[in-house]
């Protein structure tokens, strides 16, 4: 066999694995798990982090105030520092629509050691705490809930006995680059924590979706949270990890009726969102990101190449299993093509998503290292090795 035929076999049998071996992670049927309507429906306070988010509040707040909820349940904005109008916005559309009390508070500027996100998500469950909640929602600015989400979710706490219910809203896919990369984003963030995994007890997979997550108080205490994820970008899976450390019971799945109105139309938008974050998933280390670049070739690139290679020079090898192994990839792909009621015809341009993906990435570890930091609504965050590290507080 030639090398490039010892390649596109390398790429099959990394298939193979993948379509048997990683959780079913192309499966899209994990929505909420068997629930029931408890006896008595516990206290729920919704807390939302809200920076410069005037333009998408319209279409989520009101959602979130007119929850069908048979217990008692209160709304927390934290206005992080917004020069929108964001908590006036807030309050007017409060006033406007009724509904669930709202809140709205502002935590000031964030330590060192803490990310915006989670300092203003530190606020609001100190202002929900002092209603003395059994559940917490945190939820963002952008995500739209169907009127009976919270009642979802708390059932479905009640009735499984878990910690932490997170369900991946369905990110909004209308513009040409939302189609080709918004699929691709969910698909791959399910191939790194197969969601099948997350929900067993005593699994070592652990994620969570920071759009939608339902949180017992008590698990939160237990899992000093936010406090022992303040300095994470990634904070909905450093939440997740938290939570399953402390003992905690948590379940992932994807959203059948929670959404995210935020749009992404230009590739710009969504190179932004990935590569803010993309080095920080390799924990910043050099030797994962040329393993997740050699990974992504081999996986994603090497089908489609190895199949013309091996037409172009004749090696009937080389094209064969070059083009099973990229058979196998769309099949994967079919699924989540599917669920987000995409054109099926999508699927085989998988490979060149990959590679947009793959210079994110790259493009997310030079910004790190030219001492740039994560960013995110106009804030950089320092780098891991330079930030200061505030003690633990005691509770």
């Amino acid at each position: 066999m030639s090398a490039v035929a010892w390649i596109a076999a390398g790429s099959l049998a990394a298939w193979l694995w993948l379509l048997l071996g990683q959780g079913f992670f192309w499966r899209t049927d994990v929505r909420l798990p068997p629930r029931r309507d408890p006896e008595r429906w516990p206290s729920v306070c919704v807390v939302v982090p809200a920076r410069d988010e005037a333009a998408m509040l319209p279409e989520s707040l009101p959602s979130l105030l007119a929850q069908d909820y048979p217990g008692r349940a209160e709304v927390f904005l934290v206005d992080d520092g917004s020069t929108d109008g964001t908590g006036e916005l807030a309050r007017a559309l409060a006033e406007r629509h009724g509904g669930l009390p709202l809140t709205v508070g502002a935590p000031g500027e964030p330590p060192p050691g803490w990310t915006g996100k989670l300092w203003a998500v530190r606020h609001g469950i100190t202002l929900a705490r002092a209603r003395d909640p059994e559940y917490l929602l945190l939820t963002d600015a952008d995500i739209a809930h169907a009127p009976e989400s919270l009642r979802e979710l708390v059932a479905a706490a009640e009735t499984g006995g878990f910690d932490l219910v997170s369900q991946m809203a369905r990110l909004r896919v209308r513009s040409v680059w939302e189609r080709l990369v918004v699929p691709a984003f969910v698909y791959f963030f399910a191939q790194l924590y197969p969601f099948r995994r997350i929900g067993r007890r005593g699994a070592r997979t652990a994620a969570a979706a920071g759009g939608c997550v339902l949180l017992r108080a008590d698990a939160a205490e237990r899992a000093r949270v936010p406090d022992a994820v303040r300095h994470a970008v990634i904070d909905d899976v450093a939440l997740a990890r938290a939570v399953r450390r402390s003992g905690g019971h948590i379940w992932l799945g994807l959203a059948e009726r929670v959404d995210s109105v935020r749009p992404y139309p230009r590739l710009a938008d969504l190179w932004r969102m990935v590569s803010r974050s993309a080095y920080a998933q390799l924990r910043h280390h050099p030797l994962l990101l040329l393993g997740t670049v050699a990974g992504l070739a081999l996986v994603y690139l090497a089908p489609p190449v190895t199949l013309a290679a091996g037409l172009v020079v004749g090696d009937a090898p080389a094209a064969t299993t070059g083009g099973l192994a990229w058979l196998l990839m769309t099949a994967t792909y079919l699924p989540m093509l599917r669920y987000y009621r995409q054109p099926l015809w999508l699927a085989p341009l998988l490979p060149g998503t990959a590679l947009l993906y793959l210079l994110m990435t790259v493009d997310s570890a030079v910004q790190h290292y030219r001492g740039r930091g994560a960013a995110w609504k106009g804030r950089t965050y320092a780098r891991p090795d330079t930030a200061a590290e505030p003690a633990p507080e005691r509770r």
